[in-house]
Parts: C-alpha cells; sequence; structure tokens
C-alpha cells in the first residue's frame, strides 16, 4: 500500500522514499504535492540580509529546500519581533549517526544567527512507551544524547534542554490538555492509526510533543510573551505523511512511521502544517499543531524543511541501527570511517577506469558527492569535485579519499567536544531557568 507522487517515477510512502531505478527524488514534485513553499534565493538573500553572516552551507545548496511561514517569522524579526526556536531528539540509542547531527547543526547557525532562544525536548517518555525500553534506561539516554547535542556547540544562555518525564507539569501539561481537548479520539485514530491493539499511553502522546510550540508551556522562559512565533528544524519526509492519513489511517503498518520522535513530528507537521525546521516527513504532525494552535489562542508554528539525507548504500537504502555500515555514526573511529566509505558508499562511478574515462561519474546517484554536498564547507573545492568526477578526470577513489578526510574531521571534532561535556553541564542546560540574554 503505497501513493506514488509519480507512478512512473518515484514512489513515496511512510516507509520508502525511492526514485525509480534508484534515481534522483524530484523534489519540485514534493513541493507541488504537499504545498509547500520553496526556500529561494530571495529569502535566502533576505536571511543574509537581516543575519549579515553568510548563509549556511544547508540553506546555500539546497539541503534546506522548502518551508512553511517562513517568511512570516522573517517578516515579523525585521519589524524587531523576536521568536524561539523548537527541536529535539527521541533517545533509543547512545550512537548519533551523522544524519541525526543534521537538524541540530543548522539549528544552531540559526540561534547563532538571529540570536535567539533554543528549547531542545528529549522525548524519553516516547520510547519508554513505543521500545522495550524501561523508564530508567531511557532516561539515561536521554542524557547520553544530551551530550551529544551539547557538543553541536549551544549557546547555554539561549538553551534549554528537557526530557519529558523530568519537565512535563505545570504549564506545560496545562497546554497538553488544552490540545487534547480540540482533538476528538476519531480523529487521532485518522492521524495516527491507532487500533485497539495500542495501549492508551500511544493515544495520549501526540499533544506532549505539540505543546513545545507554544510559549506559554515554558513560563521560566517566555512568560508574558504569549505571542512569540515558534520556528522548528525538521526533513521533507516529514511532509509527506499529509497524503498517507486518508489512504492508510487504520492500517497497522503506518504506525512503522511513528515509531521515532522525528515519526511523530515528521507525521503531525504534515497533517496540519506549521512552519519548523524538520524533515517533511514530519509535516503531519505540526499539522495537527497549527490546526490546533488558533482555537486555544497561539500563533501557528512556522516550518523549515531538509531534503533526505541517504544510507552509505544509497537512496533506496535506509539507515539503521540493525546495519552499522549503513550510515557513520559519531562515535566511529578514522578506520572505521574509511573502511565504510571504501567499501559501503554507493558509487556513480563506471565499471572500468577506461569507461569512467569517458563517460564520467553521474552525479545523481553518487553518495560521497552527496555527502560532499552536505559537508564539505568550500564551495569552490566541491564544484571542482563535481565538474572533473562527472567529467572523468577525477576517479570514485579520489572522491571517496576526500570525504574520509572531511567525515573523519566532523567526527573527530564531534567526539572531542563531547568528550567535554560532563554531568555539570547536562545539568546546567537542563536546569529550570530564567535565560536573562536570550536575545541579546
Amino acid at each position: 500500500m503505497e501513493k506514488r507522487v509519480d507512478e512512473q517515477e518515484q514512489v513515496v510512502n511512510p516507509w520508502q522514499v525511492s526514485a525509480k531505478e534508484g534515481g534522483k527524488i524530484d523534489y519540485n514534485k514534493l513541493i507541488d504535492q504537499f504545498g509547500c513553499q520553496r526556500l529561494d534565493q530571495s529569502i535566502i538573500d533576505r536571511v543574509h540580509r537581516l543575519t549579515s553572516r553568510p548563509p549556511h552551507v544547508f540553506i546555500r545548496r539546497g539541503v534546506f529546500f522548502a518551508h512553511r511561514d517562513f517568511n512570516e517569522i522573517l517578516d515579523g524579526y525585521e519589524k524587531g519581533e523576536k521568536f524561539y526556536l523548537y527541536t529535539g531528539r527521541g533517545p533509543s540509542s547512545e550512537a548519533l549517526h551523522l544524519g541525526h547531527l543534521i537538524p541540530f547543526m543548522f539549528t544552531k547557525y540559526l540561534q547563532d544567527a538571529f540570536k535567539v532562544p533554543l528549547v531542545i525536548q528529549l522525548t524519553d517518555d516516547e520510547k519508554c512507551m513505543w521500545k522495550d525500553l524501561s523508564v530508567e534506561e531511557c532516561q539515561r539516554l536521554a542524557r547520553e544524547n544530551a551530550k551529544d547535542i551539547i557538543a553541536c556547540g549551544f549557546d547555554i544562555t539561549k538553551t534549554f534542554i528537557f526530557c519529558d518525564f523530568d519537565y512535563v507539569g505545570g504549564n506545560f501539561y496545562k497546554n497538553m490538555v488544552k490540545v487534547a481537548k480540540c482533538v476528538t479520539f476519531n480523529k487521532a485514530v485518522g492521524i495516527f492509526g491507532f487500533t485497539g491493539e495500542d495501549h492508551i499511553g500511544k493515544v495520549s502522546f501526540p499533544p506532549v510533543q505539540a505543546v513545545p510550540s507554544f510559549p506559554s508551556s515554558f513560563p521560566h522562559l517566555f512568560s508574558g510573551k504569549d505571542d512569540l512565533r515558534c520556528l522548528i528544524p525538521c526533513a521533507i519526509d516529514q511532509v509527506l505523511m499529509e497524503i498517507f492519513v486518508g489512504y492508510f489511517v487504520f492500517t497497522k503498518a503506518f504506525q512503522v512511521l511513528l515509531n521515532s520522535f522525528h515519526g511523530w513530528m515528521w507525521y503531525l507537521l504534515l497533517f496540519y502544517g506549521p512552519t519548523s525546521i524538520c524533515p517533511i516527513v514530519q509535516d503531519p504532525y505540526f499539522r495537527m499543531t497549527r490546526d490546533v494552535a488558533p482555537r486555544i489562542g497561539y500563533h501557528k508554528p512556522a516550518l523549515i524543511e531538509s531534503s533526505f539525507f541517504p544510507a552509505l548504500q544509497g537512496e533506496t537504502g535506509k539507515m539503521s541501527a540493525s546495519d552499522p555500515n549503513s550510515a557513520i555514526y559519531v562515535t566511529d573511529s578514522a578506520k572505521d570511517i574509511k573502511n565504510k566509505v571504501n567499501r559501503y558508499a554507493f558509487s556513480g562511478g563506471q565499471d572500468t577506469v577506461e569507461k569512467h574515462r569517458q563517460y564520467g561519474a553521474n552525479l545523481e546517484v553518487d553518495i560521497p558527492v552527496k555527502y560532499l554536498n552536505f559537508f564539505l564547507e568550500d564551495d569552490t573545492d566541491l564544484e571542482h569535485i563535481k565538474k572533473e568526477y562527472g567529467a572523468g578526470r577525477m576517479l570514485t577513489g579520489e572522491v571517496k579519499q576526500r570525504l574520509i578526510q572531511v567525515l573523519t574531521e566532523i567526527v573527530e571534532r564531534h567526539r572531542n567536544a563531547r568528550a567535554a561535556v560532563t554531568e555539570e553541564m547536562v545539568d546546567a542546560f537542563m536546569a529550570i531557568r530564567p535565560l536573562p540574554s536570550m536575545f541579546d
């Protein structure tokens, strides 16, 4: 059971996003299909002008390429109106891969560029309900994941990290109840595909992830600032769920998507259409939030969406904890990275050197080039590689060697930063406290 954006070219469903014969996803069609707006050059130029900072590589190269209401955030900012950022993670494992870091890397840029506060939700309660994990283990994993998040370099004077088990209550819980009263059980079933076999904890969870979009959920930060708008960073597959609501709402398989923090975010965003920095598949979750927000007196959240980050095996593959060779993890050694890239990174190069020199590489399917597009900072260097590799003057081994160098530097830098994060630092980021200089 699937929804095809184009029956002949690409398949998009909760379990698979792929182009025909492993080809390239047509993001223009996804934007048309799901009603997002393209993050075009005029918006990129506007961000540059308003922040006086060079645009991040992720928006320069179209990694983050679509949005909902981001222009409204910029309109308000230009008038002197501030906003806050919201993102998060479902802590189900200790090791993060590079795909997990992308939203945090971009969120850090947004925090630094716009000088705004950030709330980061760790949904340890969700993982306890969806995974075979104890409360205590989920709490432990949340703190371990927090160390990786802190290692991304967030400003402690502008950042509040919280775990649901520790924070939910007070105004946060009041907003949860307000949201819950606006969503009938039939609508929840329609959005999430609950069945009679699901425990009631799953049914009650969606408001937990919705209400960080509302400033009054954080009275220690935003007291008296109920008009403050929220921008959420995410990925394009989060918006795709909108299509499946009408077709698959009662299928058990649909719940595969919901089996993660980003699964919930992506689904709800798509179904109700807010603005956040997220993958487009999360769109249903925030669409629910956007539907409810005006009814309880809040702005709809805003959204910026990124393209897919592929597995090493190619766009048709899937990064999975059950296959450590499908991704580069922040715990990988230099030797591990070299081995994974050389052995598993799908190449668009030709079968022989002679053919490669004659025809060049297919850059549309080449994973080393795609990864360099995410992580190689130097635009001139990247364009040179694409030109030479595409013309056959550069070989696959040379491109992979460059990627190994880039990824090794990133992972080593992150590992060193994480090693410097102490338990006391985690406590400081998670302390419920005012942030007096959060807009400075």
